[in-house]
């Protein structure tokens, strides 16, 4: 059960994100052909500062109480999970109305000195209410999580995510008009308005769990002075580690654009290359992740209930499982990015970061490997290692990224070689953290040679497949669905992929021989 459990959970997340990253797909198809990649460049320099607040808000509390929520529930002290769920309500209450209210004050101020363009004046103050919201949101699906319950949260996301693309898309065509800046402003009340709708959608669903553990849990529960010194013990590292992660998002909307400007670009052809690298090269690189994000998602309650009972050998297997089921997920996708670059990017009209982009996938199956190494080192209580390894990987990408991007024969190729190389820093160092503080192997044959034996024959099917079947979307597709049947049937073959990996699906598994 704690298996099918923990696969179910993470198939749940799976099929909220994908839904939710075609939505998006589709939002990003109308921002780059309708409104612009100049638009998306100026709400992209807000959001790093909004999430940087946002980070400093919920402190982390949300992880450390998926994480506390499991362990009491495991032990059978649902009415201890109801009290660390309320006192961490009452904390980012405060903590978000307080933020929110002075970040909207203190925009003018931020704007004209932190900003290079002063045109997201507007589109700061949009965004400032949603630290509130969003705070609110994070203590219920951190609940969630923590009861292995993923549902409440897919059908928030899938919620929140219809709204943001119909408010956003719609509010920002109707205010382009008006100018670029307003264009991007709509896309702020998009966000705005999906996560309002986000909250209302999860807190409704809270209504249902609440009165059960009301009516059936008597025992006395900790002292709020306990749960506070647990969920800071937890939160504190998860905070820093966060804290300089949106840091870092921040400086680099900063660093990109004015190093592109040294290395000849225009301020806004700058800032449209910019926003070509999130709004096309990031869309396409991290559609993969929605996988990896769910993964991680879920195992950090199931690797916390293993932990709490001691059980060393599941916690080395759900480990393993998860690094397998990354790879194997990863390398397809990353091969159909970086063999059809061009006609991916071109979809958001933005052929001129193919190049970007296959090169980005070079090294994009570290970056998927780096978010579920993290959840489970998570899981597992260590929740300081993961901080320290990105200071270590920014230490090293940062300086590479100011003097590569700078440079005119580099530009944006040189900011992608420098995320690759903090990729592949931060994977490794949490891979062997992993391995020494679980002994799990790493199994060279399961991580690398199976999946990579059928990435090989998916690249040889493009390679045939592309001069015939190129040039159009019925076209692509065909050669995407051969491609994936002979890397599935590859891995079926040699042993990749077995009958127990499927039987473990929810819906699919159970009308499989057992």
């Amino acid at each position: 059960m704690p298996k099918r459990t923990f696969v179910y959970g993470a198939t749940i997340l799976l099929g909220a994100n994908l839904v939710n990253r075609v939505l998006g797909f589709a939002y990003q198809y109308l921002i780059m052909n309708h409104i612009g990649g100049e638009a998306y460049g100026l709400f992209n320099m807000v959001f790093p500062i909004y999430m940087l607040a946002l980070v400093l808000t919920t402190a982390g509390i949300p992880l450390a109480i998926a994480k506390m929520v499991s362990e009491e529930v495991s032990l059978g002290r649902t009415a201890q999970a109801q009290a660390i769920f309320r006192l961490a309500f009452w904390i980012l209450f405060i903590s978000g109305a307080i933020v929110s209210s002075v970040l909207y004050f203190l925009t003018p101020f931020l704007t004209h000195r932190i900003f290079p363009d002063p045109r997201v004046l507007t589109i700061f103050q949009i965004c400032t209410p949603a630290i509130f919201i969003v705070s609110l949101s994070s203590v219920f699906r951190g609940y969630f999580q923590g009861l292995q319950n993923m549902v409440p949260t897919a059908i928030s996301q899938i919620c929140e995510q219809i709204i943001r693309v119909l408010v956003g898309y719609t509010a920002a065509l109707q205010l382009l008009n008006s100018g670029v800046e307003w264009a991007a402003a709509g896309l702020a009340l998009g966000m705005l308005a999906g996560e309002i709708v986000g909250l209302l959608v999860i807190a409704f669903q809270y209504q249902f769990v609440w009165p059960k553990f009301k009516r059936n849990n008597q025992e006395a529960v900790y002292s709020s002075r306990i749960i506070l010194s647990k969920l800071w013990h937890l939160a504190s590292p998860v905070t820093v580690g966060r804290l300089f992660s949106t840091g870092l998002s921040a400086l680099d909307a900063l660093l990109i654009p004015l190093r592109l400007q040294v290395a000849g670009y225009g301020a806004r052809e700058a800032t449209t290359l910019f926003g070509q690298l999130g709004g096309a090269a990031f869309t396409l690189l991290t559609f993969p992740s929605v996988f990896t994000f769910a993964l991680a998602t879920s195992l950090v309650p199931a690797i916390s209930e293993a932990a709490a009972r001691n059980q060393l050998q599941v916690v080395r297997a759900r480990s393993a499982e998860a690094i397998r089921l990354t790879i194997l997920i990863g390398i397809p996708c990353l091969i159909i990015l970086f063999y059809f670059a061009r006609p991916l990017t071109s979809f958001f009209k933005s052929t001129e970061i193919a190049p970007i982009l296959r090169l980005l996938a070079v090294g994009g199956i570290f970056s998927y490997i780096q978010q579920t190494t993290t959840g489970i080192l998570q899981g597992l209580g260590k929740v300081h290692l993961p901080v320290l390894h990105s200071i270590i990987a920014a230490f090293i990408r940062i300086p590479i990224l100011v003097y590569l991007t700078g440079l005119p024969q580099w530009g944006l190729r040189g900011t992608a070689m420098a995320y690759i190389i903090g990729f592949i820093i931060m994977a490794f160092l949490n891979l062997i953290a992993i391995t020494r503080s679980t002994g799990m192997a790493l199994d060279l044959q399961r991580f690398l040679l199976q999946p990579v034996s059928g990435g090989i024959g998916m690249l040889l099917i493009f390679h045939f497949l592309d001069p015939i079947l190129g040039q159009q979307v019925v076209g692509y597709i065909t050669e995407f669905t051969a491609g994936i049947i002979l890397y599935s049937l590859i891995l079926f073959f040699n042993g990749g992929i077995t009958l127990t990996d499927l039987k473990r699906l929810p819906w699919i598994g159970k009308y499989l021989p057992r």
